[in-house]
């Protein structure tokens, strides 16, 4: 798996920027992995050289989306995101926002949904204070995980 501790993933990076590496960043909860997902993560990796997620833990997910969240446990999401081509390495995070974990990758480019305001982006101030770029990428309209669990059960209701 690419799952990495943030230490020895900081010690890889360094490697990779001596080659000229470009380092690209994002974060999320990826639960219910979906073709918005997929889209998204490999508009996120043809950005750069390198593509860092970092993946919301089971209990940060928890804080975010309430009690019923996530749906699939952190280590099966990690496992679903190390199979795809397009994602390099995987930082499991603790707290609700990745704004350490920036701090210490300090990608060259930190991607987020546009449905995020730039001035809204967590850790965009920090990237730009490095030199670095804040993109935007255009979601798949009504994808989402969100989505697929109100879909599931306005279907499981009208089975009853």
């Amino acid at each position: 798996m690419k799952v990495i501790s943030l230490k020895r993933l900081t010690e890889e990076l360094k490697a990779k920027r001596k080659r000229g590496k470009k380092i690209v960043f994002t974060n999320g909860c990826f639960d219910i992995i979906h073709a918005g997902h997929v889209r998204y993560l490999n508009k996120a990796r043809s950005l750069g050289d390198i593509l860092v997620v970092g993946l919301n833990s089971d209990s940060s997910v928890k804080a975010i989306k309430g009690e019923t969240r996530p749906i699939v446990p952190q280590n099966e999401r990690a496992e679903v995101l190390s199979a795809l081509t397009s994602v390099d390495y995987i930082v499991i995070f603790n707290d609700p926002t990745p704004v350490k974990l920036i701090r210490e990758i300090k990608p060259d480019i930190l991607a987020k949904g546009a449905d995020w305001a730039a001035k809204d982006i967590v850790g965009g101030g920090i990237v730009r204070e490095n030199g670095g770029k804040i993109a935007r990428i255009t979601l798949v309209k009504g994808r989402s995980t969100t989505n697929i669990i109100k879909k599931i059960l306005t279907l499981h209701e009208k089975a009853r």
